[in-house]
């Protein structure tokens, strides 16, 4: 799909989507919990419907009713027998989440998937089977793993991605005795822990922080049955405070102030941005790289720092950037683990834009395009977390028209 947007300076009150991240992580919770559970405020996007699916092939039951809300009855999921593949699409959150999930019930375990959600690191896990002494084989887009999980000490790096903690700390309560996850530092995104540690609480699972680098996870109990609500999500809304940033005047509903989530921070980086050239650690918050970038691009600059892993998500971020913020002249360099963006002489762009099958990256070209006008192609991506992002900036005044290719 072909979006062309005409320029405009966004106004009006619009609503944080429901967030993504908390919605794997609650409706991951339910799965587990035997009983029913409600969880209301569930987006609708590939990758929550990923973790959906694959929960169901493990025995879950989920009944949609009014208002996005899932009622869940939890599956039994140590004595599972699934004879289909999981199949994740592109959502490294499913993925990772899931994969201690599935060595709870000691049988072969399939996954698969996108090509790019493969070439995401997989490693800790393969790093814990030779520890632990399961089976985890990946080839190609697939991987197939066999248990049983064993209660006891993991020993995970920190430094690729929180979700393998976050995998951990669904599967290991499951367990008939306590766990313990020493993480070896540094830890990125530990924002991303806590909101796991903030969805286990609520339904009933008490681990904790023993110190910095170790959680404590209870075993012998399991997951309670709960109705809770997904909240709103500050990495999409991020997309909708950048017009402000650019110019605009628009109101965000429906984020709590008191949330745990680590993109919160945009509203720090925003007036960093709008105030000279200023460095950016984005380590905890690399979802918010690419809007960032696009910010800094029609502002003064800036330079960014914990850059790395942007190379690993549905499109290498940092270069995908660089190469649509040259069509504005604005020129980047990406390096290991930074990027700097120079001030330039930001004109409309001189060709048609790629969205690089990445939704970040389209959402915050589109945000630039309420500039200078222009099209981007392969804006079909934003279904993956955001499908409803255009209708919400049709209602801020901005002009958009989705062509279908």
């Amino acid at each position: 799909m072909n979006v062309n947007i005409a320029v405009g300076k966004a106004a009006g009150t619009v609503s944080a989507p429901n967030s993504k991240s908390m919605a794997h992580r609650l409706l991951i919770c339910a799965a587990l919990a035997k009983g029913k559970s409600i969880v209301r405020g569930v987006p609708e996007c590939d990758d929550v419907t990923a973790t959906i699916e694959c929960l169901s092939r493990l025995g879950a039951r989920f009944v949609y009713g009014d208002g996005n809300t899932v009622t869940v009855y939890g599956a039994d999921v140590c004595n599972a027998s699934p004879t289909d593949v999981l199949y994740c699409k592109e959502s490294g959150s499913t993925l990772r989440f899931l994969v201690p999930i599935g060595l709870l019930c000691g049988k072969n375990v399939a996954f698969t998937g996108a090509e790019s959600l493969f070439r995401r690191p997989l490693g800790a896990y393969e790093d814990l089977s030779v520890d632990k002494g399961f089976v985890f084989s990946q080839d190609g887009n697939s991987v197939v793993l066999r248990g049983p999980l064993k209660a006891g000490e993991y020993r995970i790096s920190g430094s690729v991605s929180s979700q393998f903690i976050s995998g951990l700390l669904f599967a290991l309560p499951m367990l008939d005795k306590d766990s313990v996850v020493n993480i070896i530092p540094p830890v990125v995104s530990r924002p991303y822990i806590e909101l796991t540690l903030q969805a286990l609480n609520e339904f009933g699972v008490e681990a904790r922080w023993i110190d910095d680098h170790t959680i404590s996870v209870p075993g012998g109990k399991g997951f309670t049955p709960t109705e809770t609500t997904v909240e709103g999500d500050y990495s999409g809304a991020a997309f909708y405070a950048a017009l402000n940033a650019v110019g605009g005047e628009v109101n965000i509903l429906g984020l709590r102030e008191d949330s745990l989530q680590g993109d919160k921070i945009y509203e720090k980086h925003f007036a960093s941005l709008c105030q000279g050239i200023p460095t950016i650690h984005i380590g905890d918050c690399p979802d918010l790289g690419p809007v960032l970038f696009a910010v800094a691009a029609a502002k003064y600059g800036g330079v960014f720092t914990g850059t790395s892993r942007l190379r690993f998500k549905e499109s290498d971020r940092a270069a995908a950037m660089a190469q649509e913020l040259a069509k504005f002249g604005v020129t980047v360099t990406v390096h290991d683990d930074s990027v700097v963006v120079y001030p330039a002489d930001f004109h409309a762009p001189t060709e048609v834009l790629y969205g690089h099958n990445d939704h970040r990256i389209v959402m915050s070209l589109a945000v630039l395009l309420t500039l200078t006008g222009g099209t981007i192609e392969g804006a079909e991506a934003i279904s993956k977390s955001f499908p409803r992002f255009f209708e919400g900036l049709k209602s801020l005044e901005i002009e958009v028209t989705e062509n279908e290719n």
